[in-house]
């Protein structure tokens, strides 16, 4: 198992962006990377994930864009546009087992 550490997160204007990282102890490649989020009062969900033969899978398409360093072994969550609604700690998984400790993201003026 990989050690997953999420940066990047913070405070941001409507309409502002960010950019998350995820940075593993351990080789990404071969692996399925995603990030998720977990809202108050709502489930952990699905925000996009990657793989080795794909450029990417996103549940809500066009806002956000997900990509992978992988002599870096890091995996990028680019965010523009935010809304109040995009309000969550950000985890990113890999490999379906290993998860981060999270990065808060809080949108708002």
């Amino acid at each position: 198992q990989v050690q997953l550490v999420e940066s990047g997160g913070g405070l941001v204007q409507p309409g502002g962006s960010l950019r998350l990282s995820c940075a593993s102890s351990g080789s990404i490649f071969g692996l399925v990377v995603g990030w998720y989020r977990h809202a108050p009062g709502k489930q952990r969900e699905l925000v996009a994930r990657i793989s080795s033969f794909d450029s990417g899978y996103y549940v809500d398409p066009g806002r956000f864009t997900i990509s992978r360093d992988i002599a870096k072994n890091t995996v990028y969550l680019q965010m523009n546009s935010l809304k109040p609604e995009d309000t969550a700690v950000y985890f990113c998984n890999a490999g379906g087992s290993c998860w981060g400790q999270g990065t808060q993201v809080t949108v708002s003026s």
